[in-house]
């Protein structure tokens, strides 16, 4: 095999590890994006704890949950490493928001 085969196959496979990393990427965001939009769903109904069961169901390992609430709006951020260690530092962040269900505003203090 000569070098230029070897710097062909070298390629492909650099190329075939950023297809992953950025499918990996997409997949994570996506599921980051369904937690944070059923943890605001849950908090908007006053069940904060089943919030963050959610979360660490739906979203990627090692996902955390923030959950702001101002007047009768709650907004919910899920952040979570980006998966496959490639990219170290990055996080992966998504945020949804909800309208409090009447009554709940005194339930979501955490």
């Amino acid at each position: 095999m000569g070098p230029e085969a070897a710097l062909g196959i070298c390629s492909v496979i650099a190329v075939f590890a950023l297809i992953l990393t950025g499918a990996g990427a997409l997949i994570g965001h996506l599921r980051c994006t369904d937690a944070a939009v059923e943890a605001a769903r849950l908090v908007a109904r006053g069940d904060r704890p089943r919030a963050d069961e959610a979360v660490g169901r739906i979203a990627p390992a090692g996902a955390s949950l923030s959950v702001l609430v101002e007047g009768d709006q709650v907004s919910t951020e899920v952040s979570a490493p980006l998966p496959g260690g490639f990219v170290p530092g990055q996080l992966l962040r998504a945020r949804a928001v909800a309208v409090l269900e009447p009554g709940v505003e005194g339930l979501v203090a955490r």
